[in-house]
């Protein structure tokens, strides 16, 4: 467990200066930055993810970034299981872990754990995954509905990703991932011993920056990125193939699209994505605060001071 007022927590937005506040931090703070997003885990996706670049990585201890294959489907078990091997380096060396990112669930497990839910048989997972695909997700939840329908309750019905995940937990275990998340991994850090925001942007600027962010990484080599990924044949269904901006670039290399299309897709993509992240947390996690990042800097910087 991370002693009190030795661990700084920042979620936001995609594109809402998180990166920025968490350095300014780690330099101020001697801390270092602990990756909690979910697509920058993968080391084939630098560019299109919007990495801190060699640079920045210069100027504060980086971990958790780009050290997972594209191959892999890292799951928030193998993501906690590397963030508690990177708090206890933190706190070894004396440093204040600063973890910064956009994937909610992360945040979640960090601070109410995660239930030790037994690996899925790779037939089961492929069964499911390839309907969700091919069937859409409505069958998939009104399955869910007669097999769990507890989870089902407290589920979106267009929330893919984690009715496909309840579906194949039940059907491979008998029992429903509500039962499993009871008596699963604890929590690595108690948010009440945390200093904790949710950086907010003002929806236009956000929109804005979205839209600069993306033109950015196509001149700094997104498109090669994904080219690169695309040789490597991978399954279609890894998270690492469906990250912000990479199905729609390689809609454009195969030839469906102009590059101004994709480019307009994925900002599209990309703008209900953080939607949903506001969304998310609003209703998850209602206890962090919100603020600017300006204001976060200062409020974070005296807590830990």
């Amino acid at each position: 467990m991370v002693s009190k007022a030795e661990a700084i927590l920042i979620a936001g937005p995609t594109a809402g200066g998180k990166s920025a506040l968490a350095l300014q931090l780690a330099e101020k703070l001697g801390g270092v930055i602990i990756n909690a997003d979910s697509m920058q885990v993968y080391r084939d996706l630098h560019v299109i993810t919007a990495r801190s670049s060699a640079d920045d990585e210069g100027r504060a201890p980086h971990k958790l970034y780009g050290h997972v294959d594209a191959a892999v489907n890292y799951s928030t078990g193998n993501w906690l299981r590397d963030v508690a091997t990177a708090l206890d380096e933190a706190k070894a060396e004396g440093r204040v872990p600063i973890l910064v990112g956009g994937t909610g669930l992360y945040f979640k497990a960090l601070t109410t754990g995660l239930a030790a839910v037994p690996p899925i048989p790779t037939e089961i997972r492929s069964d499911v995954r390839g309907r969700l695909a091919s069937e859409g997700v409505a069958p998939l939840y009104a399955e869910l509905q007669q097999r769990d329908p507890q989870t089902a309750r407290r589920l979106m019905p267009n929330d893919r990703s984690r009715i496909a995940r309840a579906l194949e937990v039940v059907i491979a275990t008998g029992r429903s991932i509500s039962d499993w998340h009871r008596e699963g991994m604890p929590p690595l850090v108690d948010q009440s011993h945390a200093a904790k925001v949710f950086v907010t942007c003002e929806r236009a600027e956000l929109i804005r920056r979205i839209s600069v962010r993306f033109d950015a990484m196509l001149e700094t080599g997104a498109l090669e990125e994904v080219r690169a990924l695309v040789a490597r044949n991978l399954d279609p269904n890894l998270p690492a193939m469906k990250a912000h901006g990479v199905p729609w670039l390689i809609r454009h290399l195969r030839g469906e699209i102009d590059l101004a299309a994709a480019a307009e897709g994925a900002r599209m993509d990309t703008r209900r994505y953080a939607k949903r992240q506001l969304t998310w947390f609003r209703n998850q996690m209602s206890d962090w605060p919100w603020m600017e990042r300006e204001q976060a800097g200062k409020e974070l910087a005296g807590r830990l001071s």
